[in-house]
């Protein structure tokens, strides 16, 4: 459940380089220049269709059930070796973390939806999502990506499973990732979501997972290395 120093350290280095480039994206004006890429004065053309409202927004948060089923099952009896019970109620509780806080950051959010813009067929103005606490003259809530987090919430289970099965971990990362961006794409092309507002639910979830999978990693070092030492003679 600890993260080695190193690998925290890692861990970390990453983090901070994330939210570098997010900060960039937002402040280069692209979310709504790309935003404007699918959709005009009689609103967004894929907002209802099959592909983007039905198998990837409806069929994504049934496929997120699912998974989470799964999980909560491989908690209570390991479907498989590796990572021991408590390290996988571990993940479990990190990823419930995740689908608890980004839902309850969007409904304190000021942000109004892209199809909620008028240059879209709607009411409201474009209002950076930093300035807090400024209203746009829409209805709100709708930053962060809620959607997103079917897909992201999961980034714990490759924290639990790198140190023992690494190709697992690498595997179960690079799903978590693919199915995200393409609900953060559907989303996008639907109007429901900037591109910002996906890849700040990631960051999100990655940031629970590393505060999850670092605590104690210190005091499991220290463990460690007391159990390395050699026994201390005791005087008679």
């Amino acid at each position: 459940m600890t993260a080695a120093p190193a690998r925290l350290r890692r861990d970390i280095a990453v983090t901070l380089a994330a939210a570098a480039a997010l900060l960039l994206w937002d402040l280069s004006g692209w979310d709504i220049a790309v935003v404007r890429w699918f959709g005009g004065a009689q609103g967004f053309a894929w907002r209802d269709a099959w592909l983007t409202s039905t198998l990837a927004h409806q069929g994504g948060r049934g496929l997120a059930w699912l998974v989470l089923a799964v999980l909560a099952i491989d908690t209570l009896r390991p479907l498989g070796a590796g990572p021991s019970r408590r390290e996988r109620a571990h993940a479990f509780s990190a990823t419930l973390a995740c689908l608890l806080l980004v839902p309850a950051l969007k409904q304190l959010s000021h942000s109004s939806c892209p199809w909620d813009l008028a240059e879209f067929g709607g009411v409201a103005r474009y209002v950076s999502h930093w300035q807090w606490g400024v209203a746009d003259g829409g209805p709100g809530r709708c930053f962060p990506s809620g959607h997103a987090v079917a897909a992201f919430a999961f980034l714990p289970g490759y924290f639990v499973w790198r140190g023992q099965r690494p190709a697992l971990a690498r595997a179960w990362l690079a799903a978590v990732l693919v199915a995200g961006t393409v609900f953060g794409a559907a989303q996008l092309a639907r109007g429901a979501h900037y591109p910002s507002h996906t890849l700040w639910s990631a960051w999100l979830c990655w940031l629970v997972s590393v505060a999850a999978f670092s605590r104690g990693s210190s005091s499991g070092s220290r463990r460690l290395g007391a159990a390395a030492a050699p026994p201390r003679r005791q005087s008679a």
